[in-house]
């Protein structure tokens, strides 16, 4: 038998082999039933990849088998590369991915993918390991995209922070650490297992990946309700989308728009752009304060390099403890550098004179502020301006929701919420929750759910004068 190629192509979703036989066909007993015989002086057919690779070693060949370039798969519209890369995340192709398609493919996009592309290189490998771990699908990192632009300190308009936009509930009840000292939600790595630990709890409970996506976007009850209003047992999320909320309704298709184009970036002229943080590091856990200022100092690098590695520390102070070490990454350093970071990390004299020194510089921005609204300002961009979450402000100036007017005075508090006036009566270790009252709390009962505190210092810590309280109102509760 004379086999002159073969080529692949896509049929049905399925991968088949082409075959363009000779004159004479002398195969073996095991394709026979596959052919017809015809007198011709060539034809094709089409057999399943895996029934020539099982016949292959039947077959008396008498010249090479010569492969086509097409044995190589390779799609050339944008549904079959979306169907080329789908793992586990259903890719989608319709109209409304498209049209995002066609929005970031433009000249406007071009520089902000690039940077993105750039930035993943460093964020990437942290959430695929996690991922890994959690078992959560891989393509799920291009989320982070769409929530935050691959940028730590991104805070939403709602007050959502960090590359996967904790909003401050939620990331309490996937044990984000939040206080004075460090939020959580801007650390790569525990704010990349929270959100693996959240799209696990939605998978689990929706048995969708585009749904849980969904859900973490608009939350897993208007998920929920969408299913109702459907009518529908097992729906999809295309199936539900139109009862969705309308960002949502734009979310997904964003997420599968992105994932072709950071999949697809060398075909549409997208270059990564080099990142400003460095991509070689390595993890120290500190058990004392260590001011960033010192790090620096030592690694003789710029305070700003230290700070884009670990940008959770809200005042530039690891606050590790024996207790609770805390996690510290480093730029890849020369052996040269390694005695002055030691001394730094353990000497406790050199230590104290660093901090000390830190403290002065943050210690001036302790005293409240009073911020009055101009028109057209949101709680986001003003929790953005000082530097510190919504959840705050709405505790410090009691707001029940998230509307305020022009000419409205806010309370505005650093270094999670102590002024000058309060730093007496509060220890400098305290820090602070936001509770919200449901219906039928009291006070002694929150009290007694949360240990560390008391009725009085509720009472206190939140002006109240009597201990009436009313459901949605927001309580802050000291936890140490």
């Amino acid at each position: 038998m004379v086999l002159n190629k073969i080529s692949a192509m896509a049929v049905g979703g399925m991968l088949c082999v082409q075959v363009a036989l000779s004159e004479t066909l002398p195969i073996n007993d095991l394709l026979s039933d596959t052919l017809t015989a015809k007198n011709s002086a060539e034809r094709t057919i089409d057999i399943r990849l895996e029934l020539i690779a099982d016949s292959i070693n039947f077959v008396d060949l008498e010249e090479e088998v010569e492969l086509s370039p097409m044995f190589e798969f390779v799609p050339e519209t944008v549904e079959g590369r979306l169907i080329y890369l789908q793992k586990e995340v259903p890719l989608t192709y319709n109209a409304q991915v498209q049209s995002y398609i066609d929005a970031y493919s433009t000249a406007r996009y071009k520089r902000h993918l690039e940077q993105m592309m750039g930035l993943s290189r460093y964020y990437f490998p942290i959430y695929e390991r996690v991922f890994s771990q959690a078992g959560i699908p891989e393509e799920i990192k291009y989320l982070s995209i769409v929530e935050s632009a691959l940028n730590p300190h991104a805070v939403s308009r709602v007050g959502a922070t960090g590359l996967w936009q904790f909003m401050f509930g939620t990331a309490r009840m996937y044990d984000l650490a939040m206080d004075s000292y460090v939020d959580e939600r801007k650390d790569p790595i525990a704010a990349s297992r929270a959100a693996a630990a959240y799209f696990s709890d939605a998978y689990n409970e929706f048995g969708d990946w585009l749904l849980a996506i969904a859900s973490y976007n608009c939350g897993k009850g208007n998920v929920l309700r969408a299913i109702q209003r459907s009518g529908l047992a097992d729906p999809d999320y295309w199936a539900i989308s139109r009862f969705l909320p309308r960002e949502t309704r734009n979310y997904v298709p964003a997420f599968i728009a992105i994932t072709y184009m950071m999949e697809y970036a060398e075909e549409h002229g997208i270059v990564p752009a080099s990142p400003a943080i460095p991509l070689q590091t390595e993890i120290v856990w500190v058990q004392k304060h260590v001011p960033l200022r010192g790090v620096a100092q030592a690694l003789d690098v710029e305070e700003e390099v230290i700070k884009s590695l670990n940008p959770a520390y809200k005042r530039g102070v690891v606050n590790g403890t024996d207790d609770m070490p805390k996690r510290l990454i480093l730029p890849e350093a020369p052996p040269q550098a390694y005695p002055a970071l030691y001394a730094i990390l353990n000497t406790p004299n050199k230590m104290q004179a660093f901090y000390a020194a830190n403290e002065g510089a943050t210690r001036e921005a302790e005293n409240a502020v009073t911020h009055r609204v101009r028109k057209g300002e949101t709680l986001g961009e003003i929790a953005n301006r000082y530097h510190v979450s919504v959840q705050d402000l709405k505790v410090w100036n009691r707001l029940k929701n998230n509307t305020i007017v022009p000419g409205q005075p806010l309370r505005v508090m650093a270094s999670g919420g102590k002024s000058t006036k309060s730093s007496a009566e509060s220890p400098a270790s305290a820090s602070y929750i936001s509770y919200r009252v449901k219906r039928g709390d009291t006070l002694s009962g929150i009290a007694q759910r949360h240990q560390s505190t008391s009725v009085a210092a509720i009472k206190s810590d939140n002006g109240l004068r009597s201990s009436r309280i009313k459901p949605g109102m927001t309580l802050k509760i000291k936890v140490k």
